[in-house]
């Protein structure tokens, strides 16, 4: 055992690991969780993991156990009524709910069972509906519902703190919302209103002090003062989806109406199933509108007449209950409670508490701190997640996506951005109103890569652990930490690139043309250029029938697509492993009299002509599904408004453009990619990895040109060059993406870290892993205008200017 794990358990040893649990974490880890070999999982919050012995016993029980449909009275359809009883059952006793109080309704997930509470619940134009500010988007929904009644909502800050040995809560008020009037007016005792908590906020980690539950049912005058509404019946709402995987919610000390939960959250398996848990009283309050096959018990087509059923569970779970589903999830209550949710709460804390104080002691070597901590106050408790941002050694921001991608390369999995919680985002992150208006202006959305706007993060970086992570999780991200964001005296991520040598005879060494985005390319050893480039370069593009373009970053095999076109000929050759046949499609003049239609792509609108089916039928065939193949007819414009919008956004705002992302070339230098291949070789050897080193082509880079005679890397301090007599200029460093670790071979997709993850160790440049340079082409005008383009060929000299 190392010094530092010593260390840990001498702290945390009496909680950490199931001391007295049936297995050790070890062992759990070591015969439940075999295909975490290698792999830092560490995004429980957003789904915790299955254990492989819970999925043999659920596979057991499914093959050799026959369930039938519950709306029957057949002896497997009553065997699936006892089975869909007992686990009921297992839900109620999991949150201390007493059967005689509380019901247990099944639906798709947590989401669903907060909606059904929203569109159900007796709004009133009396009625109010409060929420803490730190709730998840599913349960701010709910005021939707809330506010097309009439009703009036208003988002709230609970404050906690401790005097004199006592807890004392507060509830502080935003701003009251309200839609329009409705003349549904009551008397007071007919009207009910609701207050919506998360049992842990899946931003902060957070856990809300659940005495609030009895504060507002039984106080709510005390608690939100003059504001007319307490004079209201409240019901209360938890939403547990996250917190009752390492915290029951007790129903017994904190008699909530309606609690929420999801069984992938808890237990990992299954998904697409969740809990509304709700008191017997409140349930007959909600108005279900309306039914469905198992809601009724009896109902007459050709009239209006409906008679629904009279349990709670019946009458408000629509259609066949996931019966298979819910079959599933006493293996997995019963994995949880051979442990203890106690002793899971302990095992977690521990490594949560642990993780924090050593984020907090993170120091730059100017003593500058590295990590910027999410959390409530003092007194509040905090379960095992946690968020945070890192800095650099002059206080500027690390992108959130910059970590998830480097620490992806790593081997590590965890979630970057708000997590559906603008609530608690905007309070941690000290975002205003016109701060998150401004973002969205810019371009930001949920889950985009514009992590920092305006010199603000946009979102956080969160870890969080469950009942199957350990030490070791912690500890490896950690170092992670340390070797990607933490300065030293010796730390540097990119070298200074050399000048170039002009006597040491600069050329074009190769050319590639890419005439389909994201598909395979061919060399030449001569090919001419055009105001858009490479002519045809990047000149078609396939797209979904649902208008998404298609890219290897999301349909990797679209790298199995060869092409190579036939000037001669005026002819686009496509091959690939999946077709028997190659396609041959007409390029010349009298091909463009096919249909028009637009498209937008990095925030230009570009005419395109479209294909007949037969060419798209092969290329769905090829992609392995419905695709249409779009060439490029007319670039019109560049919004520039949009400019910043886009992570992935055009760099050449000046220029025409086909189809490419950021510009109309990229180039690369042989001494470069040497230089790299000969780091990933020296990282392979110190990993002491077995099979060989993973041999790096150009073509993972999709360059159009790679020239060599200088030293590695002097390509990026290039301002303008000419080329066989053809001027250019440069626009910066490529950012590269992991689609650079996907290759080809055999006929399959493979992929890997490298050769990212090399050149994330020294290529990094505020947020960006840069590898060659990208070109526009300064194209003399009558050029264009007669049709006579310039060529550029392998051997051409490069003369730079710096």
């Amino acid at each position: 055992m190392d010094k530092d794990k010593a260390e840990f358990l001498k702290e945390f040893g009496d909680g950490y690991g199931y001391p007295d649990g049936p297995k050790s974490i070890d062992e759990i880890r070591a015969t439940e969780f075999k295909r975490l070999e290698g792999l830092v999982y560490l995004d429980h919050a957003g789904a915790t993991l299955y254990s492989e012995l819970q999925m043999e016993a659920i596979f057991k029980e499914l093959t050799t156990t026959v369930y039938g449909n519950p709306h029957s009275q057949s002896d497997t359809s009553m065997a699936t009524s006892d089975i869909v009883r007992e686990a009921r059952q297992q839900v109620l006793e999991y949150c201390n709910a007493s059967p005689g109080e509380y019901r247990c309704i099944f639906t798709s997930g947590a989401t669903a069972a907060l909606k059904l509470v929203g569109e159900a619940f007796p709004w009133s134009s009396q009625s109010r509906f409060m929420y803490t500010i730190e709730n998840h988007n599913s349960v701010l929904g709910i005021r939707e519902y809330a506010l097309d009644q009439g009703a009036t909502a208003c988002a709230v800050d609970i404050e906690e703190s401790v005097h004199c040995g006592k807890s004392l809560i507060k509830v502080f008020q935003h701003s009251s919302q309200r839609r329009h009037e409705c003349q549904d007016y009551k008397a007071a005792g007919d009207t009910y209103s609701l207050f919506a908590l998360p049992s842990e906020c899946n931003f902060s980690g957070v856990r809300f002090n659940l005495d609030l539950v009895k504060m507002i049912k039984e106080d709510s005058e005390n608690v939100l003062g003059g504001s007319g509404f307490h004079r209201n019946k409240w019901m209360v709402l938890i939403d547990a989806a996250k917190g009752c995987a390492t915290q029951k919610v007790d129903l017994s000390r904190y008699p909530a109406d309606f609690v929420a939960i999801s069984f992938y959250k808890l237990f990992g398996y299954p998904t697409g199933l969740g809990a509304l848990i709700v008191q017997k009283e409140s349930a007959n309050l909600l108005r279900k509108k309306y039914f469905s096959g198992g809601t009724v018990a009896a109902s007459i087509a050709d009239i209006d007449f409906v008679k629904r059923r009279e349990d709670v569970e019946e009458s408000f779970e629509d259609g066949t209950t996931s019966f298979l589903s819910i079959a599933s999830i006493r293996h997995g209550f019963n994995l949880l409670n051979s442990l203890t949710v106690t002793a899971i709460s302990r095992h977690t804390a521990s490594l949560a508490t642990y993780l924090r104080k050593m984020l907090l002691d993170l120091r730059h070597e100017n003593g500058a701190e590295v990590c910027s901590l999410y959390r409530g106050q003092a007194s509040m408790d905090m379960g095992p997640t946690i968020a945070f941002n890192l800095k650099r050694p002059d206080g500027s921001w690390f992108g959130y996506r910059e970590v998830e991608k480097l620490a992806s390369l790593s081997g590590i999995q965890l979630r970057t951005g708000c997590f559906c919680n603008p609530g608690a985002c905007a309070k941690y992150l000290g975002l205003s109103h016109r701060d998150l208006l401004s973002n969205l202006e810019a371009g930001h959305v949920c889950w985009d890569d514009n992590d920092i706007v305006n010199g603000k993060p946009t979102g956080a970086v969160r870890v969080s652990f469950s009942y199957i992570s350990t030490y070791e999780d912690a500890k490896k991200f950690l170092d992670f930490l340390h070797r990607s964001f933490v300065t030293s005296g010796n730390h540097c991520t990119r070298p200074c690139p050399e000048r170039f040598s002009l006597d040491r005879g600069i050329c074009v060494k190769s050319i590639y043309i890419y005439p389909i985005k994201s598909c395979g390319g061919f060399s030449v050893e001569s090919w001419p250029l055009s105001y858009t480039g490479f002519l045809h370069d990047r000149g078609w593009v396939l797209k979904s029938l649902t208008g998404e373009i298609l890219t290897q970053k999301k349909v990797p095999s679209l790298g199995l697509i060869s092409t190579f076109i036939d000037l001669s000929r005026g002819i686009l050759v496509v091959k690939t492993p999946r077709c028997k046949d190659k396609l041959e499609i007409d390029i010349g003049p009298d091909s463009q009299k096919h249909a028009r239609d637009q498209i937008n792509l990095h925030a230009r609108r570009y005419d395109v002509q479209v294909y007949s089916d037969d060419v798209n039928v092969w290329f769905s065939n090829a992609v392995g599904r419905p695709c249409l193949l779009l060439r490029c007819a007319i670039n019109r414009n560049f919004d520039h408004s949009k400019e910043n919008g886009s992570a992935e956004g055009c760099r050449d705002v000046k220029s025409q453009l086909n189809f490419a992302n950021e510009a109309q070339f990229l180039l690369i230098s042989e001494e470069s990619l040497s230089d790299l291949d000969s780091r990933i070789k020296l990282a392979h050897v110190e990993e002491g990895a077995q099979q060989s080193p993973i041999r790096i082509s150009p073509n993972r880079f999709r360059p159009n040109l790679i020239i060599s005679g200088g030293e590695p890397y002097a390509e990026d301090s290039l301002r303008t060059l000419k080329i066989g007599g053809n001027l250019f200029t440069s626009i910066g460093g490529c950012n590269r993406c992991q689609m650079i670790n996907m290759t080809s071979e055999g006929g399959e997709v493979i992929k890997s870290k490298e050769p990212l993850a090399t050149l994330a160790s020294y290529r990094r440049q505020k947020g960006k892993i840069l590898f060659g340079i990208l070109l526009r082409y300064e194209a003399v005008a009558e050029e264009e205008q007669d049709r006579k383009y310039s060529r550029i060929k392998v051997g051409d000299e490069v003369h730079p200017s710096i």
